[in-house]
């Protein structure tokens, strides 16, 4: 029998699943979509949830899942995200000030512009707040490979931020 608290767990995740996969599809639209069908499939499968294990990992490992697939669908269709649709939010928390919303749209193209595997790897740890061993238990990759992936995509970042010339220091 599933646990009681699942569908109340699982809504609890939505807006951090909707984080993911906002930094995944690059736009509102693909995202919101990729939440629904992970919500639907984790609730499908309810039963094969392990009650007191992260359910947070159990559901970015799904909506990563679901993303690979529909990229792979795409590749097929030849469809591609339009970089200009690209969207991450701070969901108004902190960027009141024109400052920081400039200071956002920097850091959202930045994002955009890293590899695929960088940009998976921290949305998970930076934005999320995964440990490294979390991030590597959720996506199926060793430990060391996302050190790698986190330390080069915050390598690429913090130059095109302004915040560091490059470089490991």
């Amino acid at each position: 029998m599933p646990d009681p608290n699942f569908r109340r767990d699982l809504v609890a995740l939505v807006p951090k699943l909707r984080r993911f996969a906002l930094s995944l599809a690059g736009n509102a639209q693909d995202a919101d979509d990729l939440v629904q069908a992970a919500c639907e499939k984790a609730l499908r499968n309810a039963a094969q949830f392990t009650p007191g294990t992260r359910m947070d990992s159990w559901m970015y490992r799904i909506v990563q899942t679901l993303w690979l697939d529909d990229r792979r669908k795409a590749v097929r269709r030849g469809a591609q995200i339009d970089p200009d649709d690209a969207y991450l939010s701070d969901e108004g928390k902190a960027a009141s000030l024109p400052e920081d919303r400039m200071m956002l749209a920097r850091a959202r193209a930045a994002m955009d512009a890293l590899p695929e595997g960088q940009r998976e790897v921290l949305a998970l740890v930076a934005i999320e707040g995964l440990s490294y061993r979390e991030a590597a238990e959720t996506l199926g990759l060793p430990l060391g490979t996302v050190m790698s992936r986190l330390s080069r995509a915050r390598e690429a970042l913090l130059p095109r931020l302004g915040l560091s010339q490059g470089g490991r220091q």
